[in-house]
């Protein structure tokens, strides 16, 4: 799972752009999802972060997108309750609301055969007081927060060649953050997004990318894309290593 704990100081983003946030969720409406259950979760949410009112107005005050999943006594797996996401990474929170964590994982190659035991105990033993982070990343066509690839792969990556990867390329990731609220149970899940050209990164920072793209390929790379770019990014970056 790579998950550290973290302390409170290293859990959101200091200093969010808070017009970006407005308007990332003025363009993205429908990243506002709620089902009957989230009131007291988001109630609490909301003292929890010095902010009153409702869900997007608690999120427009944070970098990180934020989502709240319960686990009910009947239930064995926390499910989705609701979300505010200005920026997500491929997906529809429309279609992830009010599932259980194994549905919300279902796209992603290995995670039911590696992860979801393993993920499931960690959720159950979450306590109050406790953070926790890990970092994803990804390989997208836009610099844009808000990337959703409803078009194929070939055809959002077909203008990338070895020549011009450090620039069409962009470099996601996704920090993410797992906290417990006390009174409630529910669990935040943020995700804060941040976006460069792969030609931005550190020599170092390319290399261990082109080493994580080997792996990614062997998985859960064609879901991301990953045929559609992989060779042309590897190019670009031994090309420039010095």
């Amino acid at each position: 799972m790579g998950l550290i704990k973290l302390s409170e100081d290293e859990w959101l983003d200091l200093k969010p752009d808070l017009a970006a946030r407005k308007a990332g969720f003025a363009a993205f409406p429908q990243g506002i999802q709620q089902t009957a259950e989230s009131a007291p979760p988001i109630q609490e949410l909301g003292a929890m972060l010095g902010t009153v009112g409702d869900l997007q107005a608690i999120a427009q005050t944070t970098h990180e997108d934020l989502c709240l999943l319960t686990r009910a006594a009947d239930d064995d797996q926390y499910r989705l309750i609701a979300t505010a996401v200005a920026w997500p990474t491929d997906w529809h929170p429309a279609d992830k609301i009010g599932k259980p964590l194994r549905a919300l994982h279902a796209p992603i190659a290995g995670y039911e055969e590696q992860l979801a035991t393993s993920v499931d105990a960690f959720m159950d033993k979450l306590k109050p007081g406790a953070i926790y982070g890990r970092a994803n990343w990804f390989i997208a066509p836009t610099p844009d927060k808000r990337w959703i690839a409803d078009a194929p792969a070939e055809q959002a990556f077909a203008h990338v060649t070895p020549e011009n990867a450090g620039e069409t390329l962009f470099v996601r990731s996704e920090r993410q953050t797992l906290c417990p609220l006390p009174e409630t149970g529910a669990i935040l899940f943020a995700i804060g997004i941040y976006v460069e050209p792969l030609g931005a990164l550190s020599c170092a920072n390319q290399a261990m990318l082109v080493a994580a793209m080997e792996t990614l390929l062997n998985g859960e790379g064609d879901r991301r894309g990953a045929p559609h770019y992989a060779a042309q990014l590897k190019t670009y970056v031994m090309r420039n290593l010095p």
